[in-house]
């Protein structure tokens, strides 16, 4: 079973910046982490789930809400088997548990998430 552990997360000033990782491991079948599309999502105190930003599995293609276009950047690293999300220009509104989820077909998996606290 895939395995998806985020770690990055923590209290910054608006404006600052931050770097969310996301490790996975447990990948069996003949699969690896290039298989699997990458994406990140964030639940805001009492709100619901959204989708921030995904990568496809060979990294060429990106697509990003437009609440953080232009502020955030999604990447991976399949010699590390981790995505990751940097996060620049932070508002307080960006305040949430990030979590990061693994896509191929039917199968999805999720991370545990990361809480990020946006505030001077």
């Amino acid at each position: 079973q895939v395995q998806l552990v985020e770690s990055g997360g923590g209290l910054v000033q608006p404006g600052g910046s931050l770097r969310l990782s996301c490790a996975a491991s447990g990948f069996t079948s003949g699969l690896a982490f290039s298989d699997y599309t990458m994406s990140w999502y964030r639940q805001g105190p009492g709100k619901e789930r959204e989708l921030v930003a995904s990568i496809r599995t060979d990294g060429t293609m990106t697509n990003y809400s437009d609440f953080v276009r232009g502020r955030f950047t999604i990447s991976r690293d399949s010699s590390k088997n981790t995505a990751y999300l940097q996060m620049n220009s932070l508002k307080p509104e960006d305040t949430a548990v990030y979590y990061c989820k693994a896509i191929r077909i039917s199968a999805a998996y999720w991370g545990q998430g990361t809480q990020v606290t946006v505030s001077s």
